[in-house]
């Protein structure tokens, strides 16, 4: 358990759940970056736009019903590859972080105006100042503390718990679900993706109608997978376009769509 100092003075206790976050002594993250290039959050899947990168033979989405033993779907989840610290609140406060200060914001990183390293800040700022898809209350956490603070607001319990995916190794193979591997971790959850940026920023948002699972797989070579499933239950305001209503061969509104979260995602729910 990892007590964590809220904004209002509280004092909740996390439990890291193969989470990857800090201990108490370790302010370090390590995520790959999940910027698509396109204004979309990797395996957020932008549902009201249906713009979504899929890579070709591996299984992006599937039902609800298909989280049972015995299920094998072919899957990839990316190694991280980014090194990024969270900085303490009184840090991160202290830098700006808005488009109307972007070169206050190169200047301060030593950046140079114009180059890649530019267009990924700025691209990564545009996206935590957009507004949310509908149903969604998003947020951008600059720092340890900021991410806690609004994921207790959300979940409202001082006992919280951090998921993540976790695999040995990167392969791009079939999976199989274990005996016994499907356990619910909860109706309600705060989803956080890693974003690339200079230091640790994280894109949370709470989504309405899902349902988190922990997946325990076993890849054909023996690599073992312990992954976050999430469930969206109502999908009847997403893009009829949607790559995941063609693949699944359903309409929208009807059951539940799902899918993995890679390793660079954390989801915090109601212990």
């Amino acid at each position: 358990m990892l007590p964590i100092n809220t904004k209002d003075g509280r004092v909740i206790e996390a439990t890291l759940e193969g989470s990857g976050l800090p201990t108490a002594t370790e302010v370090k993250i390590s995520y790959a970056a999940t910027g698509t290039g396109e204004g979309c959050i990797k395996i957020r899947y932008c549902a009201a736009g249906g713009k979504v990168q899929v890579e070709p033979g591996v299984t992006a989405f599937f039902l609800e019903n298909d989280l049972h033993s015995g299920k094998k779907m072919k899957l990839h989840f990316p190694k991280p590859t980014s090194e990024a610290k969270l900085l303490p609140r009184q840090v991160a406060e202290s830098i700006p972080f808005s488009t109307t200060k972007l070169s206050e914001i190169l200047n301060h990183f030593r950046v140079q105006p114009r180059s890649v390293e530019a267009e990924t800040l700025r691209q990564t700022i545009e996206e935590c100042e957009g507004a949310g898809i509908q149903g969604e209350d998003k947020y951008c956490a600059t720092s340890l503390e900021s991410l806690v603070d609004f994921c207790v607001s959300k979940l409202g319990n001082k006992n919280i718990k951090v998921y993540s995916t976790e695999v040995d190794k990167e392969t791009k193979q079939e999976y199989k679900i274990v005996e016994k591997g499907v356990k619910k971790i909860g109706d309600s959850s705060v989803v956080c993706h890693k974003l690339n940026y200079a230091y640790a920023v994280f894109y949370c948002h709470e989504i309405q109608a899902t349902r988190a699972y922990m997946v325990s797989m076993a890849g054909s070579d023996g690599t073992k997978a312990e992954a976050v499933a999430v469930c969206h239950t109502d999908t009847h305001t997403w893009n009829p376009n949607h790559i995941a209503f063609q693949l699944l061969k359903i309409k929208p509104g009807t059951v539940p769509i799902c899918h993995f979260l890679i390793t660079d995602t954390l989801v915090w729910v109601p212990n």
